[in-house]
């Protein structure tokens, strides 16, 4: 059977020359991507006490090594610190200790080894840009959520094309109005967007923090995302990032009415419809719902904010203005119903099956603050300040001090708005003031590293719910955010500090020894999220599980993370378990709805994709790289496979190896051509390398490879 993983530029995996470590740990937990250079770098170790592995043994040897994985020398060595004096963490259930190699800033691949137990983390990168392919992997997901667009090679890799999607009759180009189906008149055309999480509806108000989120990552780093990232607009001249924001703003245009009015939502009527994968294959009719207040408020604050950013782009001022008009539009719409107090808190009524996407009137006040600011930043109107006057004081996280990693564009918008040179100054310094005592007194340790948790980066216990990756990434972004304002410049520091731990969270620093985005191996991922609860991916499909099915789900989805709260008490894990391990690799649904754990949603990604970006640099600087290769792709495939690995590529005059963890060569060719198939039936299961050097000049590559059974 073959399983394709991967079309990958050798740019990300000349990262490699020689193998040989021990046995890989799950005790020893590293960022499974790499260290920025000049970072703070620390490994767990950790000795499970609780939990599902809680009858695991390890205790750490006296002295840690950090290995150069080019010849296995051992470049820095020291004693691990043994955290909190040898308690179990309440969150994990594990005991541990920290192996800090700070000190060690020459760029290269590494290994952390402890030389009593012969136990090894895998590779990683020191280098001053180990998450650029991982930032694009990503983002891409946005691409393959894209709905009514085909996924086509080269901006999807090759398992994961499928054809145009929901545009049969009755679907998205011609939807029908849910409570009057039979009424062709009232057809619209709603066409584009992106699938909102693990089934194929879209979501106005859902919309509103992927928008707000990746419009900041953006304007953070405005350098790192280029107009090359292979996307089906590259060479446009607008950055390959906008141009996917773009994809969805277009249809939230589409969703307006004349009156500035917004439909909701649209998608299936029954939760059996349109259920099939991959996307191309549905073709049950699709609806669209009631206009909602919540979504005009919502689609303001996202036109405004979207207005502010692509008018400094070349060529975006038609587009800019059909933005700002639009964001205008909507906002007389709700601010009309807010003066009446008419505001609608019930509209979405279920017709339209799965999430509830109305909002209660004070989510709808706070989100009329994001869209009132960047309207005064636009216009400098005084009735958007007369709104700022009148609800500021009222609303979080001014009434109460609480700046929250769920409302980080709302902090984002009202910290703009302070530093605007006409904005209010009574609001601004209350702005300032109220977030500076924030980060000062770091409540809820949002802004600063705590040694309280083992793995790093402490969150409070009732952050592990459904979706906690959204504010465990959302701590980074608030942190970004204040930073970036410089609410507190003598705290830049240690903001920095907590995004980088949150960071390595995701990568692999957390109890489960996972990176928390789907099916990342070819990207330097070694123990990875395996299946994600997404109609496309759905178990028992061709997509299922990156280890064991055909293709396994695409890269790059950030899951919902660990939920001390599934419903399902008889599944252990993830029920049953410390919070931080509620948390299963599994996409099987009701009635075991894995959707609470593993489903993503592009408000995840979202949040990811800022947090990210932050440690991101604007040249690719990658350790072992051979820079005249760089330009060159391999294809390997199947990979993970159980019979054979199939090479296509520049491979004339190469040598090419198979080695295994330990470093034995198992295989030896030499490729004459652009084509060479490896058998390897008698391999054990596990994981092994493809090692290609040059002949000629000695250049070398590797490619990591799984047998499966």
């Amino acid at each position: 059977m073959k399983r394709y993983l991967s079309r990958a530029c050798l740019a990300i995996v000349l990262l490699m020359s020689k193998l040989g470590f021990a046995q890989l740990s799950p005790f020893i937990h590293v960022d499974q991507f790499g260290y920025i250079t000049s970072a703070e770098k620390v490994a767990v170790l950790s000795n499970p006490e609780v939990g599902y592995n809680g009858a695991d043994v390890y205790t750490s040897g006296n002295t840690i090594e950090l290995r150069d994985f080019n010849d296995n020398t051992a470049i820095f060595s020291g004693p691990p610190q043994l955290w909190n004096n040898g308690a179990t963490h309440s969150q994990s259930g594990d005991a541990g200790w920290w192996f800090d190699f700070t000190s060690v800033n020459t760029p290269g691949t590494f290994y952390v080894y402890d030389p009593t137990n012969n136990a090894s983390s895998a590779p990683f990168e020191i280098n001053d840009n180990p998450y650029q392919a991982v930032l694009q992997a990503a983002v891409r997901m946005l691409y393959y959520n894209r709905c009514n667009a085909d996924k086509s090679v080269p901006f999807a890799q090759s398992p994961w094309v499928d054809g145009q999607n929901f545009m049969h009759p009755l679907q998205d180009a011609n939807c029908r109005y849910i409570y009057d189906p039979s009424n062709a008149a009232l057809e619209k055309d709603l066409s584009g967007g992106w699938f909102d999480a693990g089934d194929y509806n879209k979501y106005v108000t859902f919309a509103h923090t992927p928008i707000h989120e990746l419009l900041g990552a953006f304007t953070d780093n405005p350098g790192i995302f280029g107009d090359d990232w292979n996307w089906p607009e590259s060479g446009n001249g607008l950055p390959d990032l906008l141009d996917e924001v773009k994809w969805e703003l277009d249809w939230l245009l589409k969703m307006q009415n004349p009156d500035g009015s917004v439909i909701i939502k649209m998608g299936s009527q029954n939760y059996n419809d349109n259920t099939s994968s991959p996307p191309s294959a549905n073709t049950d009719q699709r609806f669209y719902g009631p206009t909602c207040t919540s979504a005009s408020v919502a689609s303001a604050g996202m036109f405004a904010h979207a207005a502010k950013v692509y008018a400094g782009q070349p060529g975006m001022q038609a587009y800019t203005q059909s933005l700002q008009s639009a964001a205008i539009l909507s906002w007389n719409y709700w601010k009309s119903r807010y003066d009446s107090s008419t505001l609608e808190t019930d509209c979405d009524d279920g017709s339209i099956v799965a999430g509830d996407a109305d909002l209660d009137e004070p989510s709808q006040k706070k989100y009329g603050l994001i869209a009132a600011t960047y309207l005064f930043d636009l216009t400098g109107e005084v009735e958007y300040e007369n709104y700022i006057n009148t609800e500021l004081s009222q609303n979080e996280p001014i009434s109460n001090g609480f700046w929250s990693p769920y409302e980080v564009s709302l902090s984002e918008a009202l910290l703009n708005y302070a530093t605007l040179p006409n904005s209010n100054t009574t609001n601004s310094n209350t702005i300032i003031t109220s977030a500076s005592a924030a980060v000062n007194n770091d409540w809820n340790a949002f802004y600063a590293f705590s040694d309280a948790d083992l793995y790093r980066a402490e969150s409070p216990d009732w952050m592990y719910h459904w979706g906690s990756n959204l504010p465990k990434a959302g701590m980074a972004n608030l942190c970004i955010v204040m930073d970036k304002y410089d609410v507190v410049p003598s705290a830049s520091d240690q903001l920095q500090q907590k995004i980088a731990e949150q960071t390595h969270y995701f990568h692999g620093v957390n109890p489960l020894g996972l990176v928390l985005l789907s099916n990342m191996y070819q990207y330097g991922g070694d123990r990875c999220v395996n299946e994600i609860y997404h109609t496309w991916f759905y178990d028992g499909t061709d997509f299922d599980n990156a280890l064991s099915s055909l293709y396994g789900p695409a890269p790059g989805f950030v899951t919902g993370g660990p939920n001390q709260n599934y419903t399902i008490s008889s599944i252990t894990p993830p029920a049953g378990q410390p919070i931080m391990k509620s948390y299963l690799d599994f996409n099987d649904g009701f009635p075991n709805n894995s959707w609470e754990i593993s489903e993503p949603a592009i408000y995840y990604q979202a949040n990811y994709i800022r947090m990210l970006a932050n440690g991101v640099n604007t040249s690719l600087v990658t350790a072992n790289m051979n820079l005249s290769l760089m330009n060159q792709c391999v294809e390997i495939y199947p990979n993970p496979s159980n019979t054979y690995f199939k090479l296509t590529g520049l491979l004339a005059n190469y040598q090419i190896e198979i080695l295994d963890e330990s470093g034995a060569t198992y295989q030896t060719l030499l490729s004459t051509s652009s084509d060479l198939v490896i058998d390897i039936p008698s391999l054990p299961v596990g994981m092994f390398f493809v090692r290609a050097t040059s002949v000629s000049n000695g250049e070398v590559f590797v490619q990591k490879l799984i047998k499966t059974d």
